[in-house]
């Protein structure tokens, strides 16, 4: 099914039996937006393969694109060529429509600090209500002129630079990795380099860990001190060619729908030594009490399947892998006993409040739920029909379409938002959910 084809609110059709499959799910957003940008700013020519196609990984291109960068894409192919610029930004001027793309506002912002002109990045109704203070306060601290348009610090923004001035400054680490990672994917081409300290309690720090892996990849050097200190070298980037793993975000929802059908669901391309933090959903549906098997070939043809059992609740700290905190909502609504979700008070300023939301559409779909500032408390009880409100939010809609696998009358609104991450969502879970129906 086609993004052009979906209708305004899409039905989902129970299954009568477990699920059994295997999947492949598309490359990961936030590994292809990340080697995009240090791509971009290499020495030569690199070549991505395996890249994201979706809404956030074209908006990235294309602001990529507006900066003057050489960029080539194959969507077909999944590959990316991309001329480096050396480290510069080929623009003086550029006017930057991020959307709704929180990478896209966040790295691009720090990108431009590079630059010597003036740059302006904006977005959705909703973008403009994220704020993005702490950065602009990192890069004023590097001699850049940054300023918000918004209240509280909030988008649009507009950065004049004639380049980085210093080589020391701070991120809080409580609000979103992006920050720093946006900082640290531009240091290996700033004058000095970066000693970047992060400061406050860090959150989702797997995706700092990522960025460093892919920094390292193209050549820099990000050295990870104690206290939560990174010193970036000044190495600049070399071009390479570069393949872009599975998302393991997005093969968490069928990770999901083996567990909460009983089913059993083979996710290729990912192994243990994955590179994204969110590879540990699969531990936590462990800990609720599916079987979980890593093929032992991870170097060639890596997989991980997971097979339901029996679910029980469980009290979990998710801050390192927020982005599956819907999804395991989704789990704990056929689980024995309350399930305790904790320490993930910063998804309240993703695509909408992931807390606040998502309490609402379980409550409607008849769970009883206790909303708490930093999580959620959740106990499964009879479920009911229920239209979904996605909020214009693709994790929304993709996690909460699980339900209508187990309960009759679930109707997602808005469906085409899985667009954002994964535009080929429905047809790859119908294709799973097909042949359990009849």
């Amino acid at each position: 099914m086609s993004q052009n084809d979906l209708p305004n609110e899409l039905a989902i059709t129970p299954v009568q039996r477990p699920i059994q499959g295997r999947v492949r799910v598309p490359g990961s957003k936030s590994i292809t937006n990340r080697a995009v940008i240090c791509a971009a700013l290499a020495n030569g020519t690199s070549h991505i393969t395996g890249a994201l196609d979706s809404d956030d990984t074209r908006i990235m291109i294309n602001g990529l694109q507006k900066l003057g960068f050489d960029i080539n894409v194959d969507w077909k192919r999944h590959v990316i060529t991309v001329r480096g610029a050396g480290g510069c930004i080929p623009a003086a001027q550029a006017s930057i429509d991020c959307q709704a793309s929180g990478t896209t506002m966040r790295f691009l912002t720090a990108l431009v600090g590079l630059g010597h002109g003036q740059y302006v990045l904006d977005g959705t109704t909703r973008m403009r209500q994220r704020p993005i203070g702490d950065l602009l306060d990192a890069l004023r601290t590097l001699g850049i002129d940054a300023e918000a348009g918004s209240p509280g610090e909030c988008p649009p923004v507009t950065v004049h630079s004639s380049g980085i001035k210093k080589s020391e400054t701070r991120i809080q680490g409580n609000t979103s990795s992006q920050f720093a990672s946006g900082l640290a994917i531009v240091a290996p081409c700033m004058p000095g380099g970066l000693l970047l300290e992060l400061t406050g309690t860090l959150v989702s720090t797997p995706y700092l860990e990522m960025t460093r892996n892919i920094i390292e990849s193209f050549g820099g050097t990000c050295e990870a001190r104690e206290n939560n200190l990174w010193h970036i070298l000044p190495t600049g980037y070399a071009a390479r060619d570069f393949e872009v793993e599975p998302d393991a975000s997005a093969a968490s929802y069928f990770a999901a729908a083996a567990a909460i059908t009983g089913g059993t669901v083979t996710l290729d391309g990912l192994c243990h030594t994955s590179i994204q933090g969110d590879i540990n959903f699969c531990e936590v549906l462990e800990q609720m009490g599916c079987v979980v098997t890593w093929s032992s070939d991870a170097s060639s043809n890596p997989s991980v399947t997971i097979e339901g059992r029996p679910l029980q609740g469980i009290d979990i700290d998710m801050n390192a892998i927020s982005d599956t905190v819907m999804t395991l909502a989704v789990v704990a609504l056929f689980a024995k006993g309350p399930t305790i979700i904790r320490n993930v008070e910063h998804i309240r300023d993703k695509e909408t409040d992931r807390i606040r939301d998502l309490a609402c559409e379980l409550r409607r779909l008849g769970a009883g739920v206790q909303e708490h500032p930093d999580g959620l408390t959740i106990h499964p009880a009879p479920l009911q029909p229920a239209r979904i409100e996605t909020y214009d939010d693709h994790r929304m809609a993709m996690s909460l379409s699980l339900v209508g696998l187990r309960s009759e009358g679930v109707c997602i609104t808005n469906p085409a938002c899985v667009g954002k991450t994964f535009p080929s969502y429905w047809t790859v879970f119908e294709n799973i959910a097909k042949h359990s129906r009849n």
